[in-house]
């Protein structure tokens, strides 16, 4: 790791990410690793979860990160619901939040308390083959059923639109005339391991700027020396205390 573009040198401020996750956990384990490696400069305070079932919840105990089990069950509404996941959420103080195979769609009022800060991963190349019920298989039996030859995965802000928010990065995969939804999704899944710590890490860096519907990534040297001024380009960690919330909340 230590020959990535993308190693930071501990002398920085490293923001704290919460994500969410539903599933496996797989894209959790990569934000983890590169965290750890020195490959991405930020801490995972938290693993939140709708699924008291989910892998990611396993792969958060064994790196020692406090998680958040909120099942829809336990609550009444939806609005409920997101009321209780925001508070446990900003209790960890999060710069950035992740969803990382979160199977909820989040409501409009939720995704405004994290405008701007909270980011998505999508195993298509948006804005194709997604929106409301485009998830997991269904995506890739999808492109398979339309003959696509090229898929692959998105890293994006999220909006009010499911799947809708400005795309960050893309990376594309050949689809082959023998590809399963098996193979597909694992050629994919290596690409969005490295796609998405690599967005998270732009971040960090200060180097994503919103522009209507779109994203301009800066130029490292843009980043090393700011302006004070361009205070929607410039985006401040919270400062990171001694002491975080150890269990769960």
């Amino acid at each position: 790791m230590t020959d990535s573009p993308f190693t930071i040198h501990d002398s920085r401020k490293r923001i704290r990410i919460a994500v969410l996750a539903s599933g496996h956990g797989t894209n959790l384990q990569a934000i983890i690793e590169a965290c750890q490696g020195g490959v991405l400069l930020g801490t995972v305070v938290v693993v939140a979860s709708d699924n008291p079932k989910a892998g990611a919840l396993g792969r958060a105990r064994a790196a020692g990160i406090p998680v958040l089990v909120l099942s829809v069950r336990s609550v009444p509404t939806r609005e409920k619901f997101e009321e209780r996941l925001a508070e446990a959420l900003h209790s960890y103080r999060p710069d950035l939040v992740c969803l990382a195979g979160f199977m909820r769609i989040l409501s409009p009022a939720f995704v405004q308390q994290f405008a701007g800060r909270i980011m998505n991963i999508h195993p298509a190349l948006l804005p194709a083959f997604g929106g409301v019920g485009m998830y997991g298989e269904h995506v890739h039996r999808a492109v398979l059923d339309r003959g696509v030859r090229v898929s692959g995965c998105t890293v994006h802000f999220v909006d009010d639109v499911p799947d809708g928010g400005p795309i960050i990065l893309q990376a594309a995969v050949a689809v082959d005339a023998d590809d399963t939804v098996s193979s597909l999704a694992a050629k994919i899944a290596e690409h969005e391991h490295r796609l998405y710590p690599e967005a998270v890490q732009l971040f960090a860096e200060g180097r994503l700027q919103i522009e209507g519907r779109r994203v301009r990534v800066l130029p490292p040297e843009v980043y090393q020396v700011p302006d004070p001024s361009q205070t929607r380009t410039w985006y401040e960690p919270a400062p990171v205390l001694a002491s975080d919330p150890g269990g769960e909340p």
